[in-house]
């Protein structure tokens, strides 16, 4: 079957590299929205209009599921883009249960965009599962326009990281919830700055794994017209040059060890 990834820029190709682990025979289109990047400084109605053409480009391709790879565009049009369409589609959710779940009673950081924040979506989400009020939240735009730019760890960006985590006392938390797929790639850096002793973790394994059980219950007919392993990469509709395509599969590659 023909899966679509869409993400506002590079950020979901983190997610499309743990999906590639668990379901390697599918094709996969992924389509960065990089005309338009970043989404976490938009107002709604932006984001809505943006993903609304990102998913037409991509119903017409013949997907059979789509993977909303960043937490802003779900959070802003998950719940009408499944009105909208009759393939499944998954959407990204920071990983705020599994945080609490493996909670001992310290503080737990949520890292997002400053949209995906304000958003009623997380806001619902915190209300239900934070009882005692354990979670702080802090937005990190600048990551996005960063990554964009596969400046991954540059003095600037080791600098921006440990200027916006200076006025926390990691002491009083445990975990940090990534909110934002472009994030991850700071991940190290995030944890070296916040210490040995803090979680640092994402919605990708969750979100990969709900992937493959959607396609295993509600996909039940196979898709003959696909080519195995294929992976066509798209810039808000004009696909790659070979220059980008050989970035992103570099992202893509095992890590050794």
């Amino acid at each position: 079957m023909i899966i679509g990834f869409f993400d506002s820029g590079i950020g979901g190709v983190t997610v499309l590299k743990r999906a590639l682990e668990l379901t390697p025979d599918a094709e996969y289109i992924y389509y960065a929205d990089t005309k338009n990047v970043p989404y976490g400084v938009k107002e709604k109605h932006e984001v809505m209009n943006c993903v609304s053409e990102a998913f037409n480009f991509l119903a017409n391709k013949g997907i059979g599921l789509a993977v909303i790879a960043c937490n802003t565009a779900t959070s802003v049009a998950v719940a009408e883009l499944r009105k909208r369409y009759t393939f499944p589609i998954i959407g990204m959710e920071p990983a705020i249960k599994p945080a609490i779940t493996s909670n001992s009673g310290k503080r737990i950081l949520v890292l997002a965009t400053s949209l995906t924040l304000r958003e009623s979506k997380l806001e619902e989400l915190i209300s239900s599962l934070d009882k005692t009020q354990r979670i702080r939240k802090l937005a990190l735009d600048e990551l996005v326009m960063r990554a964009e730019r596969f400046d991954f760890d540059s003095d600037k960006v080791v600098h921006y990281i440990k200027n916006k985590l200076s006025g926390i006392d990691f002491n009083e938390y445990e975990t940090i919830v990534l909110g934002c797929t472009h994030f991850i790639y700071y991940s190290k850096i995030i944890q070296e700055t916040a210490g040995r002793h803090i979680s640092v973790i994402d919605g990708n394994e969750g979100t990969a794994r709900n992937m493959l059980r959607v396609i295993k219950e509600k996909i039940s007919a196979p898709d003959i017209n696909y080519r195995k392993g294929q992976i066509t990469f798209y810039s808000s509709g004009v696909e790659d040059p070979p220059e980008r395509i050989n970035k992103l599969l570099a992202i893509l590659k095992p890590e050794k060890g």
